[in-house]
């Protein structure tokens, strides 16, 4: 498999400067939306009542990474340090942009939700660049299967600082200035958001397509497996550490969906990779991760919304009886 997936490595992709550009642009737009939703008050509700708010960003900012960077030392003799990089980088990204749908058709606790997205938003300025440039840096330099490819730490948080923290502050004093005009577009703009996002996943792959075909079978266990820890650490962390039933749900998607759509984006940037750097691995992982994670978020939102409506049945049969 290592051999094909070099392969993967090695393809000239067909992404332009011009589509940078575009891209760039939408993910602004789209963290603009998310931050539409972000009050003002979650910060409050953070000091009030942190207890699953820690738990939610040391499962997703600690604990994530450091499995996965485990996870692929693992696997080192049987991927590419780019595939590796690349499910590190998505597990360095704060939580996916659908995340507080999810948690919400899943039964879980919709405020906390919405203050893990704000905290991670926020905290994603600093710590996706550390996280990355650390964990991605250290396996880099522990694999003896190329030369180590560095990390910029600064070019890395520049650009998640204009990616994530321009649109963050200006979509949070949109809402706090002009909260009449937000209620009626914020809806729309999530929607809109939402399918931009697939567009953007689209795209990749669209361009892409034949290589697709090609080496799907190759990253789509890999992704799956990578997906099902994050799921699995956001779980059994929370249960662990006795948070409560919703609680639990929410960590668990929050840490399961994660922004690859950032993740897609500073792959690409020329800044922080050079265009000779051989990163197709990267670009099919957090590419497919931006489809995989979807996928099983909404299964197992399903899944407990149906335990939960089965349980409420149950509850009312026995007391008729």
């Amino acid at each position: 498999m290592y051999e094909y997936l070099q392969l993967m490595d090695e393809l000239k992709l067909n992404f332009n400067q011009e589509a940078q550009l575009i891209v760039n642009v939408i993910l602004a737009f789209i963290m603009f939306g998310v931050a539409l939703g972000i009050k003002f008050e979650n910060f409050k509700k953070i000091i009030l009542n942190p207890k699953s708010i820690i738990r939610g960003v040391v499962a997703q900012f600690f604990l994530l990474p450091a499995f996965t960077f485990v996870f692929v030392y693992l696997l080192r003799n049987y991927i590419t340090p780019t595939v590796a990089l690349g499910m590190i980088l998505v597990a360095a990204c704060p939580g996916g942009n659908i995340s507080n749908f999810i948690s919400s058709i899943s039964r879980g606790n919709i405020e906390l939700s919405v203050s893990l997205t704000a905290i991670a938003t926020a905290a994603a300025i600093f710590m996706t660049p550390l996280n990355f440039t650390f964990w991605g840096n250290l396996f880099t330099n522990s694999s003896e299967l190329v030369q180590p490819i560095h990390i910029p730490l600064f070019r890395v948080f520049k650009t998640i600082l204009i990616l994530l923290g321009i649109p963050l502050v200006t979509g949070m004093l949109f809402s706090w200035k002009l909260p009449k005009l937000t209620k009626k577009i914020i809806k729309p703009i999530q929607i809109i958001s939402i399918i931009i996002f697939f567009g953007i996943v689209a795209g990749a792959f669209a361009a892409n397509f034949k290589y697709f075909l090609k080496f799907i079978k190759y990253i789509f266990f890999i992704v799956l497996a990578h997906n099902a820890i994050a799921l699995l650490i956001g779980y059994y962390f929370s249960t662990i550490t006795k948070a409560p039933k919703k609680d639990r749900r929410t960590i668990t998607i929050e840490t399961g969906i994660q922004n690859s759509g950032l993740a897609l984006v500073l792959v690409l940037n020329p800044n922080i990779f050079s265009p000779n750097t051989h990163i197709g691995g990267m670009v099919f992982i957090a590419a497919w991760w931006g489809v995989w994670h979807i996928i099983s978020g909404l299964g197992i939102s399903f899944f407990w919304s149906y335990f939960a409506k089965y349980r409420i049945k149950n509850k009312r049969k026995r007391k008729k009886f």
